[in-house]
């Protein structure tokens, strides 16, 4: 195999675009070992939290959050004997009672990874085969466009102007596609304050510009770095935003990124003596997993495996050459697509795949530290409580515990583990217990919370679960605004009244002021189209 590839020398953009679509398995692991193109925010996680997207799979769920079940008012008859204990310290959950708004968050990334990866010969990273047209036929190319006219609507907006009224949307104070400059800089902008909409629409007007607008697919075009790194951008935040039609659309013409045009070579004149793909892995992998989101997890799977053999062919290739460096940095990217392999086989469940991959995960990381073993032990328990064997996943539970530094406290992660078993035991105050001993680790992370609450509604105390949520929306709106909670404690409110709309329009005046963005509908998050 002959070595292919230098880099552009534009920056990438996916340096700077750590909150992909989100995924089931990447969330387990440690920030260093799944720092993979779909690892979300919120780090070690499991879910059994119910899909709030009717297209998501379980590959979109929180993968932390213990289960709330989606209950209607019509069940409320089922449920007069809970027992309703007051918290003294009840906090009424209304707009008056915030001041400010909108306030980009602080964004996180992983500077060393960053670093270590800009070490790595151009050659190295952009290693790629380039396909071969047979004689006499002209080559296919790539050829897309945006497929849609106008930009993306702002759904929080149009939820507040229809519910609220003009007078609430004039507190909506979030940088838009116009307040940032028009370039990479201003796209960057966008997606670090969570305007993913907004940077969406950065990117059509920004591809428009290359010649692949509105009413350009099919037509031909040529690619750079830079054209494609937004494109690849473009997808992942459609992919994010849930937003699958137009992703399905727009993502149709690269197919799996093996037409000639995105190879260096197809473009001499451009870049004279480059060779190998202009594309990063990352769209490789992320075309890879967007069967996914379509609901095909089997033809993902498919692509996945023939993405593996490729990079495990390509980490051998520089295994032979004594290039350790080289080998290590494709290895990383062989364990990018396993995080992705394992998403898949759990919406299939196919767990014995699950097992075997996890086993030569931990068993081939010899460059592991204890911590990143850990994190991959207690995924593994994790998992096995999703299948319900509770024996199974204590015993991978106590394989990471033995990893722990000796004497050292239980620390989140362990208490975590511990809560979800005694969840799968039914012993919700125990479980309430322990995740409370998390949240003092780590004052307002709003998973344990939403754990919290679910055990309080599960040992029949469910106006504490609502003043437990409410006081966490206090505490930190911007953070605590996330879908997970706005879909429990609006089932809460139908659980808690019949006339719970008042308390839902409270929730909405706030995500005006704080969130640009959601993942999933309003419809959905504050349950709007109910009849109450």
């Amino acid at each position: 195999m002959e070595n292919k590839g230098v880099s552009g020398q534009q920056p990438s953009l996916s340096q700077y675009f750590s909150n992909d679509p989100p995924s089931f398995f990447d969330e387990l692991a440690s920030n260093k070992t799944s720092t993979s193109s779909q690892q979300m925010e919120t780090g070690d996680t499991i879910s059994n939290q119910l899909p709030s997207n009717p297209q998501a799979t379980p590959a979109t769920m929180n993968p932390n959050q213990v289960t709330l079940m989606n209950t209607t008012p019509a069940s409320n008859a089922g449920h007069n004997n809970i027992s309703h204990s007051v918290s003294n310290s009840n906090v009424a959950l209304t707009s008056n009672s915030f001041t400010g708004g909108f306030k980009t968050p602080e964004y996180i990334e992983n500077q060393a990874e960053l670093e270590e990866d800009m070490k790595i010969p151009d050659e190295v990273r952009n290693f790629w085969e380039t396909p071969i047209t047979p004689n006499g036929q002209p080559p296919l190319l790539t050829t897309p466009g945006i497929q849609t006219a106008t930009d993306l609507p702002d759904l929080i907006a149009i939820a507040v102007s229809k519910h609220l009224g003009d007078a609430e949307l004039a507190h909506r104070k979030i940088p838009g596609v116009d307040n940032v400059t028009q370039d990479e800089r201003g796209l960057r902008s966008l997606i670090a304050s969570g305007c993913y909409r907004s940077a969406i629409n950065l990117t059509g007007r920004l591809l428009t510009i290359y010649g692949q607008g509105y009413g350009r697919s099919g037509q031909p075009a040529k690619h750079s770095p830079h054209s494609l790194q937004l494109w690849f951008t473009r997808l992942a935040l459609l992919a994010k935003l849930g937003e699958y039609e137009l992703l399905q659309k727009e993502a149709e013409p690269f197919d799996r990124l093996n037409k000639p045009d995105v190879f260096y070579e197809f473009y001499p004149e451009m870049y004279p003596g480059k060779t190998g793909s202009i594309a990063c892995f990352s769209f490789r992998l992320l075309l890879a997993e967007m069967p996914i989101y379509l609901g095909n997890p089997q033809l993902a799977l498919d692509r996945l495996s023939e993405l593996y053999v490729i990079t495990n062919e390509i980490k051998l290739y520089f295994a032979g050459k004594n290039m350790k460096e080289a080998q290590e940095f494709w290895k990383k990217r062989e364990f990018k697509i396993l995080h992705a392999i394992v998403n898949c086989a759990i919406i299939l469940k196919k767990y014995n795949l699950i097992d075997d991959i996890l086993r030569s995960m931990i068993a081939d990381g010899g460059d592991l530290d204890k911590e990143e073993r850990r994190a991959l032990f207690s995924a593994w328990g994790r998992i096995y409580l999703q299948i319900g064997d509770v024996f199974g996943a204590e015993q991978k539970f106590a394989e990471a515990r033995r990893l722990r530094k000796i004497y050292s406290q239980p620390d989140i992660r362990d208490l975590v583990d511990k809560g979800l078993i005694t969840v799968a035991q039914n012993d919700f105050p125990e479980a309430y217990a322990t995740f409370q001993k998390a949240l003092h680790l780590e004052s307002g992370n709003t998973m344990i919370l939403n754990n919290m609450g679910v055990c309080l509604l599960y040992a029949g105390k469910l106006k504490e679960a609502i003043t437990l949520f409410e006081r966490a929306i206090n505490l930190n709106p911007q953070k605590s605004l996330n879908e997970s909670l706005l879909v429990n404690l609006s089932t809460l409110y139908e659980l808690e009244s019949n006339n719970s709309k008042n308390k839902k329009l409270n929730l909405l005046r706030l995500i005006n002021r704080y969130k640009p963005d959601l993942n999933i509908s309003l419809e959905i998050c504050l349950k709007l189209q109910t009849p109450n």
